[in-house]
């Protein structure tokens, strides 16, 4: 086993260093409220190849602030509006939706011993990275790989995932919503057939094997028909979802007209969401309480409801029944490593702009502990909510339970509403579940928001610019993502969001981010040197099983489940039925790769554009930019490279700018 990379000591300036590729942003770009000292006015510029930097050694606070120093960083009022910020944002619809299926796929019971392993792994020392590293550095997403601003692609890659998120997870809360809206009557339009979305196929007879039993058990003839007359039948359910909601055409190459209800829907979501991010994060840490909290009411109630119901027992049973022989298979430890990574939002810059409003010596490492219980027990706990409620089902209709366990979109539009169509006061039911679930998606998609948006605003610094300068810039990112989804209102935008859902933010791009930013912190910056920075805010040194994890078994488990997606890849299909055409995957591929390729890419340019030798830009690019908070709190014994502004021979681009 390969030794854990050691403190990196801050590399001495040689007698003629390389210049930095990007000499106009170095340090005017560097994140709001970093630091620069030039030499003394009237000194002469350095020639080409000379270093402008200083060798300071950090000996206690610095002096009274220069007139373009920027303010200091906003903070959360409370530490537990972090917290919650943090349930909010990482407890999401995949909790409810996807680990409960998950658990009952992959042996019951037994799933969670390989889903808890890779938790400590892989899911706490990766989320714990992320925070810490916001916290240390005072940026969100981008700025805070100043740290090592030869990899800033890793920030630029988690804005792009992050971007494609906010573009697309929304929508689940647009036919949330949809759903509410349409609960708030006598009987659920969903429950019967007759209405005009409804076709001659629809019946109310749900299943194949209800049909049977009814054919033999009675001998009326409303019910003596053969299971071959019920094969092309369709469930209300089902009808209500593809020809009202989403008004599905037959291929991706059809995207038809736009369903208008859906728009005003859409436009009142992210209306909702403006107004939850606009004034930063002293009132997202106030909505968040609700957003948060409120969900696990309802999860209560559902579940008190639900295991009074007949067959609920069954349903827990399947839920919970164990089977050993289920941890021998690949695929179940490779499901719990990608459901993690979900679940713990881990790779998208969002933990790391939360945890940049923190106070210095705040203990992140106790918060990413905490969070990790909260996250894992929710969708613990959401099992049995599930999983009570699908066995009455099943019990009711005569039916294996395997039947009608789903996942995804599939257990929220139409296994769930289906079984609580066969409930009394199913409008009550209905309505508080889609609530709960438009609550649940609400702070998930906010925070995604407020990540972004800190990003754009730590990139392009303004000292003094004010509220109105963060106002706007929401008010424009909301409206950029708002145009982006009417490409998923149409009659072909199922087909739109399952490329995003699965490609832009899979498993395989969260695998990438995860596993770079092990290797950079652990391998490039120094796994020690980082604990050191950590013990800085948090008084204490973490366990040394952080450290090893970070530079070993996380980048392998990372690595383990990204060879195995690739090997196991399969072409895009919806409903198991419709093949997507080969240019549908492109424009996935596409996708997925954007993001991807944001680091080498980066990294590349980077290092062509600085001179020297390769180990002299190396040292360079790789030697933090400090910011104003760490003159006060790194050690005196500690040293930190200051770059100082240097007249650019040409204008910097914008990429330059950024990267």
């Amino acid at each position: 086993m390969p030794p854990v990379p050691a403190d990196k000591a801050a590399p001495q300036p040689p007698a003629a260093a390389p210049q930095r590729d990007d000499a106009a942003a170095a340090a005017a770009v560097a994140p709001a409220g970093s630091d620069t000292r030039g030499e003394a006015e009237g000194t002469d510029p350095p020639t080409a190849g000379e270093e402008r930097a200083i060798t300071a050694p950090l000996v206690g606070p610095p002096g009274p602030p220069k007139a373009t120093a920027a303010p200091e960083r906003e903070t959360w009022a409370r530490q537990m509006d972090f917290i919650m910020s943090c349930v909010g944002f990482a407890v999401g619809l995949g909790n409810v939706w996807r680990f409960p299926y998950l658990c009952y796929k992959n042996g019951g019971g037994v799933f969670l011993i390989p889903y808890l392993i890779i938790v400590f792994v892989g899911g706490i020392p990766v989320f714990f990275l992320e925070v810490a590293l916001g916290q240390f550095m005072k940026q969100g997403g981008i700025a805070a790989w100043n740290i090592a601003p030869l990899f800033k692609g890793l920030g630029l890659a988690s804005m792009v995932i992050v971007f494609f998120c906010n573009s697309y997870y929304i929508m689940i809360l647009v036919w949330g919503l949809y759903y509410l809206v349409h609960s708030l009557t006598d009987t659920l339009p969903w429950a019967t057939c007759g209405h005009p979305w409804n076709t001659e196929q629809c019946t109310e007879l749900f299943h194949f094997e209800l049909c049977y039993n009814a054919s033999i058990n009675t001998t009326t003839e409303l019910f003596n028909i053969s299971c071959a007359d019920m094969s092309n039948k369709r469930s209300p359910v089902i009808e209500f979802w593809e020809n009202k909601v989403l008004r599905l055409s037959g291929a991706l190459s059809e995207p038809g007209e736009m369903n208008w209800q859906m728009i005003l829907c859409l436009i009142a979501t992210w209306v909702i969401v403006y107004f939850c991010i606009w004034k930063g994060v002293k009132s997202t840490g106030k909505i968040v309480y609700f957003t948060a909290l409120f969900p696990y009411v309802v999860l209560i109630l559902l579940l008190v409801h639900g295991v009074t119901l007949p067959g609920a027992l069954g349903g827990i049973i399947y839920y919970l029944k164990p089977d050993w022989s289920k941890l021998a298979e690949a695929q179940v430890w490779i499901d719990a490593g990608t459901q993690i990574f979900f679940s713990y939002a881990i790779g998208l810059g969002a933990l790391t702009a939360l945890g940049s409003y923190n106070r210095f010596h705040n203990n992140c490492y106790r918060d990413a502990y905490i969070l990790a219980v909260i996250n894992s027990s929710t969708s613990f706990f959401a099992g049995f909510v599930v999983f009570s409620v699908l066995g009455f089902m099943a019990s009711e209709q005569g039916v294996d339970i395997s039947k009608v366990a789903e996942s995804g979109p599939g257990l929220a539009f139409i296994a769930y509403p289906k079984a609580v169509t066969l409930m009394p006061l199913s409008p009550l039911w209905a309505t508080l579940f889609f609530f709960m679930l438009l609550v649940l998606g609400l702070d998930s998609q906010f925070v995604g928001v407020e990540g972004f948006i800190t990003g754009i605003l730590d990139m392009f610094p303004q000292p003094g610019a004010g509220s109105l300068r963060r106002e706007l810039t929401a008010a424009l990112c909301c409206i950029i993502f708002c145009l982006i989804d009417l490409s998923m209102v149409t009659e072909g935008g199922m087909y739109v969001f399952q490329l995003f859902d699965n490609y832009s933010a899979s498993g395989i791009t969260l695998l990438w981010q995860a596993f770079w930013e092990c290797v950079v912190i652990a391998w490039v910056y120094g796994a020690d040197r980082f604990m050191d920075d950590v013990a800085r805010m948090i008084g204490y040194r973490p366990l040394p099983f952080m450290k090893w994890c970070w530079a070993v078994v996380t980048p392998l488990v990372c690595v383990g489940i990204f060879v195995f997606h690739v090997v196991n890849y399969k072409p895009l299909t919806y409903n198991k039925t419709y093949v997507y055409p080969w240019w549908g995957e492109a424009i996935g591929w596409v996708l997925a790769l954007s993001s991807m390729l944001c680091i080498p890419c980066t990294l590349l340019y980077k290092l062509l554009r600085c001179k020297g030798s390769l180990r002299e830009r190396w040292q360079l690019l790789t030697t933090p930019i400090w910011g104003h908070h760490h003159l006060e709190y790194l050690t005196p014994e500690a040293e930190a490279k200051l770059l100082a502004p240097e007249p650019p021979k040409e204008k910097a681009t914008l990429f330059e700018t950024v990267i």
